[in-house]
Formats: C-alpha cells, structure tokens, sequence
C-alpha cells in the first residue's frame, strides 16, 4: 500500500508531530508552554556548568535525548520527543505520525535507517539537509 503524501503534506506532518508534544504543564506552579519555542525560550538552563542533555537508551534500544529546563518557578520540567513509551492519546497520535513520515520516506528511496535517523535529527531541533529535497518550492 502506497502512502500518498505530497512535498506539502509531508512537511505539514512533520510540524504536526513536532507540535503534538505540546502544551506541556508545570506540575508546581501550573505554567503552560505552548510550544517547543515556549520552552526552550520561557525557561532556564538547570546550571551553567551543565547542558541539560541527557542521552538515554529506550527499552527497544532507540537512543533518547532528554531535555532538562527549569520553569520560572524553579521546577525542573523534562521533554523528550521520541519516547516511545508515551501512550497517552498525543503519544499514539504522534507515534502514527512518525510512522506514516517513516513510511512515505521509504517510499521515495530512502532507507529505513537513514529516514528514521532524519526524522528524529529534526525532531531534536536539528537540521537535515536529506530532508530538505522534500521541502515544497516557496
């Protein structure tokens, strides 16, 4: 079965699970981040000594990133965009998505590997010069 995207489409489904992982609550003080921006942008650092980056392995074996930010408040709030374990009905969504991209790159030649590595590069807050040939014309 053939998954039909268009350049448009795919982009507009990358954004989409980019975005699905938000809004994102302080559990303290209640403050919501829209957005990844919001959060990256409305919080701190949790020292200056330290990045914030955590690299884990997942228990299917995908590497992780997580991200340690402090709120406003001081509570230190966490994000990671590909924890597979996420089984709310954002996670679900997010993980279809991530298949269908996943899917639609196979389909247009990529490999399994160097897809899913791309896919998760851009979901870190990186750039992939791979995925930028599925960029529609502006």
């Amino acid at each position: 079965m053939t998954t039909h995207f268009t350049d448009a489409q795919f982009f507009k489904g990358l954004r989409a699970l980019l975005e699905s992982a938000f809004p994102k609550r302080c559990a303290n003080c209640g403050r919501i981040y829209q957005s990844e921006e919001d959060f990256l942008t409305q919080t701190q650092h949790i020292s200056a000594e330290k990045s914030g980056l955590k690299s884990s392995i997942d228990d299917d074996g995908t590497i992780i990133v997580e991200a340690f930010r402090n709120c406003i408040c001081g509570s230190t709030l966490m994000d990671f965009f590909s924890d597979r374990r996420d089984l709310s009905a954002n996670g679900l969504a997010r993980r279809e998505k991530f298949d269908a991209l996943i899917k639609y790159l196979l389909e247009q030649g990529l490999e399994f590997e160097v897809a899913r590595s791309e896919l998760l590069k851009v979901l870190r807050g990186g750039k992939s010069e791979i995925l930028k040939q599925f960029r529609p014309p502006t």
